[in-house]
């Protein structure tokens, strides 16, 4: 997710302001706000990819990599995400506040789309946190990107986090969230810098 292209793309940024809603009231919702995901419109997925919280994240940096004029499948990106989940890019600018860009996941694939078929990009993961409760997680993921798999350094680290959710049959990605590394921000030796 730590695309550099895709952030300076980004720019300038969108403040994105989301709603509360109390637990009350959600448990109170009409059933037509309430999202199932596996009865949405969402493409199949594969088995495999959303088997356990690492197969989905591994299928996330799977999808997004390839080399140069390697057409990602989209459908397999559109397959790991719950109706609604969004992608939020958090960039700071010189001499600026931190700003949020938040896409929605038809956003990400038609700005990154063709940013990735013009330069390769592959990114990895280096280190991973986990918080669990119940059917919900948050991960931490430390990411490496690079032009070509084998550059020896990465041209970018960050963090990206995810938000999990397991709805008794398969995970889903609700958010990644994401943040590169600077020279006076280096990531912390807990998320494996």
């Amino acid at each position: 997710m730590g695309l550099v292209t895709l952030r300076i793309l980004l720019l300038p940024c969108v403040l994105f302001a989301g709603a509360w809603v109390p637990p009350a009231a959600a448990q109170s919702a009409p059933a037509s706000s309430l999202v199932s995901p596996a009865a949405s419109a969402v493409p199949a997925a594969r088995p495999t990819d959303v088997s356990s919280m690492d197969a989905i994240i591994k299928a996330v940096y799977d999808v997004i990599s390839g080399p140069a004029d390697q057409q990602r499948d989209w459908n397999r990106m559109r397959s790991l995400f719950v109706p609604g989940a969004r992608l939020i890019a958090v960039h700071t600018g010189k001499d600026s506040p931190n700003v949020a860009r938040v896409l929605s996941v038809e956003d990400y694939i038609r700005l990154a789309g063709p940013l990735m078929a013009k330069k390769g990009f592959f990114e990895r993961e280096s280190h991973r946190t986990v918080e669990r409760f119940g059917d919900i997680a948050q991960v931490f993921s430390t990411y490496e990107s690079r032009y070509v798999a084998t550059d020896a350094k990465p041209f970018e680290r960050g963090i990206n986090s995810f938000q999990l959710m397991f709805d008794g049959q398969r995970w889903w990605v609700v958010t990644i969230y994401w943040q590169g590394e600077r020279p006076d921000r280096p990531i912390p030796k807990q998320y494996g810098g």
